[in-house]
């Protein structure tokens, strides 16, 4: 195995270094290693939920401004109707007092 014979080239023992290379290769097999195939599916993966949360955010954007428009609209509305009442009010207090 070249890991257990670049050890002993470094100066550890040939029993020291089969040791080590056992144990690296225990280790190695239990941990849980992402390969390529596996991240390239968790960036395809991310990439369609990022697809659904932008298009969920266009639609919440247009939901936002139809509804900024439509009170937008009911401002309006309310402030010329308050306007022709004030001037009327006026009208009426001034063909009173004269």
């Amino acid at each position: 195995m070249q890991f257990t014979k670049r050890l002993t080239q470094a100066g550890a023992t040939s029993q020291l270094a089969e040791a080590t290379a056992e144990a690296f290769k225990e280790a190695s097999g239990e941990a849980e290693l992402a390969s390529k195939r596996d991240l390239d599916r968790l960036e395809d993966k991310t990439e369609r939920s990022i697809g659904r949360l932008e298009s969920k955010i266009d639609r919440l954007e247009a939901k936002i401004e139809a509804g900024l428009a439509e009170n937008k609209s009911e401002m309006i509305k309310w402030i010329a109707g308050l306007a022709f009442a004030q001037i009327a009010l006026l009208l009426g207090i001034l063909i009173k007092i004269s």
